[in-house]
């Protein structure tokens, strides 16, 4: 995966508060059960649960606070143009940031859909959202009545020593588009039709197939989005990077995730699909470049 050096970067939807004191946590005791519109994160133990009523259960609710900006050196604030990412790797999330959300901003006005934007928050050790208090442990998540991404960088340390995952950038990428394909399924008010919560052809499992998939369709265009000032963010991806993102939502699949963490499989408990269903679907998006190809809610067969 090659960075545009010569591309600019805008950090004004990228909020950097590691380091700050998110308040919030312990969401993960007590067993909390059911993710509806969740995101990759939350498959590492728990899942991080988005209630679309606006509550995070143990969260009581909560409430979504102004950032309080890292302004230690190296933090994302300081990633203005692609250079910028010799001296700050973690630059990279903002390359994926801006590119996916200016893909959708273009896209989705050319299909009739106002975009709005949807910030990401990147946190450390606990933060508080509009959907409750989280923890670092449920990975990345996003929040619909905030309309906002989450991240815990910590998360793809995790992905490749406990999940498995070969990892690399473009598998941080692909988590990151998948909770923006969150944020489009919010605007399109998709998100509202999720029910059932468990299960092999659970709403919450179609919902999170479809994220894969609108994760594939940035794919398919990501060569191609321009910066800020209309150079291409991202330069190039090489089959070793996509295979690195097919792996990724493999190793995040329910069977998978079961397997390591309970020895066994129980597709009555699946809220995010099968390995094979998450690869399926993020390649549906990826080869066609197609919206209208994502529609897992009338699929038959997932």
């Amino acid at each position: 995966m090659k960075f545009n050096p010569d591309a600019d970067l805008d950090t004004s939807g990228v909020e950097d508060t590691r380091g700050s004191s998110g308040g919030g946590g312990g969401l993960l005791p007590g067993g909390m059960g059911i993710p509806v519109g969740g995101g990759i994160g939350g498959i590492i133990l728990l899942i991080v649960i988005v209630l679309l009523s606006g509550g995070l259960p143990g969260g009581g609710g909560g409430s979504e606070e102004p950032a309080a900006r890292n302004t230690a050196p190296g933090n994302l604030d300081s990633c203005k143009t692609g250079k910028d990412l010799e001296v700050n790797k973690d630059c990279r999330f903002v390359f994926y940031q801006n590119s996916i959300q200016n893909f959708w901003a273009a896209e989705l006005p050319r299909r009739g859909k106002k975009y709005i934007p949807a910030p990401m928050r990147v946190f450390s050790n606990s933060v508080n959202t509009g959907c409750g208090a989280a923890t670092a442990a449920v990975g990345p998540f996003y929040c619909p009545p905030d309309k906002r991404v989450y991240l815990e960088l910590g998360f793809f340390r995790t992905l490749q020593t406990e999940l498995g995952a070969k990892g690399g950038d473009f598998a941080e990428a692909y988590v990151v588009a998948h909770e923006y394909g969150h944020h489009v399924q919010n605007l399109y008010g998709i998100l509202a039709r999720i029910k059932s919560r468990e299960g092999p052809t659970s709403d919450s499992v179609r919902s999170e197939l479809q994220a894969d998939c609108l994760a594939g369709i940035w794919t398919n265009h990501a060569t191609t989005v321009p910066g800020q000032n209309g150079k291409p963010l991202i330069t190039e991806l090489t089959e070793d990077d996509i295979a690195r993102g097919l792996d990724a939502a493999a190793a995040v699949g329910d069977d998978r995730i079961q397997e390591k963490t309970q020895g066994q499989v129980n597709p009555e408990s699946f809220s995010h699909g099968t390995a094979e269903q998450r690869m399926k679907w993020f390649r549906v998006g990826m080869d066609s470049g197609d919206m209208t190809r994502c529609d897992t809610w009338s699929a038959t067969t997932l």
